[in-house]
């Protein structure tokens, strides 16, 4: 069961104006389940995407990244989205590449458009050829149950092995137009985005420019979806996309705009949503943990040592035993590779306990303050580096017993 997540609800889940959702149950991999999902875009729509950056990044990564670059205006622009759960077609070849296009011309051809302007999306067993011909079969299905409220549906519809839905909505008034604005995410496992496995799709009504939506998912995806990890393994099939419908009466045009301000903050904020959800759920989670690390001397290396408390497996094991293991913390500070770190100057906190002083323990420290707040199912780890007034924060949880277990069985 997910950290502190709950179940999202059908109706707190509201239509974007522009985007129908569409489902079937294709038995990709397994019978009885969601696991084919359409999106159908207006023709107002602008679409950007950030992908992962695997070396064998998987044949629908090839083929979107393909026709977002191609001048598919030329043609018109994006029409629709196509995701498949249960097989990620990846390390397939060109046999995966050609299953990827298959799909995208069948689907173009129920839709009236070109092939070019559909993008695929898989999610699932790497190394297996994708069933396309199952695909193809389910998307009738999927075309005719396509509306505005399927949210639910289209988030349970690309779930592996999710223990539950990820699916958020809000809105953002900016010079009185509401723009309404809701995502979906998915991933559990194989989890360290670098763009996990993870995808996560969030629409927005309002008309934003190429280059600015371009901008946008970028800044967001670094906010969020690039500042999660739940075992440090960056998936093949990774990818954020960002829709704006354009269906509104809002336009933004320039990144230099209290417009693109007002927009990017509300867009950031539903990202980290879905992004938390994902470690929230992470595979055998029992406690979600914010790592905070400040007074670096830039940003990079605020990450760096976040990401290395982060992975570090004897960390996470302390974290779910309980264990106020803390001198593991300081461990992976120390090989975190920032060679010219002054740990004498190093604070450590677990939330409100101040744990190591000026690197070392601190005097007035006392075990049952740390096992406290280990005991509690969310944990801020704070560490203060005394260099510079850079800082940055990464989003874990533990790693339990289930974790080895569903991992071991996958595949069964």
């Amino acid at each position: 069961m997910a950290v502190n997540s709950p179940i999202p609800v059908a109706a707190d889940l509201k239509p974007v104006k522009g985007i129908e959702l569409g489902y079937a149950q294709a038995g990709i991999r397994k019978a009885n389940r969601k696991d084919v999902l359409v999106m159908k875009l207006a023709p107002t729509a602008t679409v950007a995407g950030v992908f992962t950056t695997n070396r064998f990044c998987a044949a629908p990564v090839q083929v979107c990244k393909a026709h977002l670059e191609s001048p598919h205006m030329a043609v018109g622009p994006i029409r629709a989205l196509i995701v498949n759960t249960g097989n990620a077609n990846a390390g397939t070849g060109d046999a995966g590449l050609a299953a990827a296009n298959a799909t995208c011309a069948a689907l173009a051809e129920y839709l009236q458009c070109e092939p070019s302007q559909i993008l695929p999306f898989s999610t699932g067993v790497i190394l297996e050829q994708l069933p396309v011909d199952r695909l193809v079969a389910g998307m009738p299905a999927a075309i005719a149950s396509l509306g505005e409220n399927n949210w639910l549906e289209a988030a349970e519809a690309i779930m592996t092995t999710d223990t539950q839905p990820k699916a958020a909505s809000t809105f953002v008034v900016i010079n009185g137009v509401r723009v309404n604005m809701t995502g979906i995410s998915k991933g559990a496992g194989m989890i360290k985005p670098n763009m996990a496995t993870m995808l996560g799709f969030l629409a927005l009504d309002a008309k934003v420019s190429q280059p600015v939506l371009d901008h946008l998912v970028k800044t967001a995806a670094d906010h969020s979806f690039n500042s999660i990890t739940i075992d440090g393994d960056t998936s093949t099939n990774d990818s954020f996309m960002l829709i704006a419908t354009g269906a509104s009466n809002l336009e933004v045009n320039e990144i230099d705009s209290p417009e693109y301000t007002a927009l990017a903050a509300a867009v950031i904020g539903l990202s980290q949503k879905l992004a938390h959800m994902i470690v929230r759920d992470g595979e055998g989670a029992t406690k979600f943990m914010s790592i905070e690390v400040e007074e670096g001397r830039d940003v990079e290396e605020c990450r760096k040592i976040a990401y290395s408390i982060a992975h570090s497996p004897l960390v996470k094991t302390a974290f779910f035993a309980s264990d106020p293991n803390l001198g593991r913390i300081l461990a992976a500070i120390g090989y975190a590779g920032v060679t010219d770190l002054d740990v004498s100057k190093l604070n450590l906190y677990l939330d409100d306990v101040l744990v190591a002083k000026n690197g070392g323990r601190n005097p007035e420290y006392r075990e049952e303050d740390g096992q406290r707040v280990m005991k509690q199912s969310e944990i801020t780890i704070r560490v203060k580096l005394s260099r510079g007034i850079a800082k940055a924060t990464i989003w874990t949880c533990d790693l339990s017993h289930d974790y080895v277990s569903i991992n071991a069985d996958y595949r069964s």
